[in-house]
């Protein structure tokens, strides 16, 4: 069973920093495009960034400059590091990762629980 366990969410004032981990878990055999999306209370889930396996990155406009995404192959582990941050970036962030396990041996989509970020004016 392959999960996705994010951590390192919490409350920060505006202008302060956090950084979100993301493990995968599981009897995994290959790890391609990794990703943290977000989701505010009434608003359409959206990218945030992603990386793919060989490290290429992308991110929303929104957060260039101030977010940055990264991996650790050997761990499995997705990181966000984000900076100045603003209360507008207060949402559920949540891991996604396209995932090829041990028995299924093609690439499937899976998502973590979500952690929660609170950014205060």
């Amino acid at each position: 069973q392959v999960r996705l366990v994010e951590s390192g969410g919490g409350l920060v004032q505006a202008g302060g920093s956090l950084r979100l981990s993301c493990a995968a878990s599981g009897s995994i055999f290959s790890i391609n495009r990794m990703g943290w999306y977000r989701q505010a209370p009434g608003k359409q889930r959206e990218l945030v960034a992603a990386i793919t396996s060989g490290g290429t990155t992308n991110c929303a406009d929104s957060v260039k400059g101030r977010f940055t995404i990264s991996r650790d192959n050997a761990k499995n582990t997705v990181y966000l590091q984000m900076n100045s941050l603003k209360p507008e970036d207060t949402a559920v962030y949540l891991c996604n990762a396209d995932i090829m396990s041990s028995s299924s041996r093609r690439y499937l989509n899976y998502w973590g629980q979500g952690t929660q970020v609170t950014v205060s004016s």
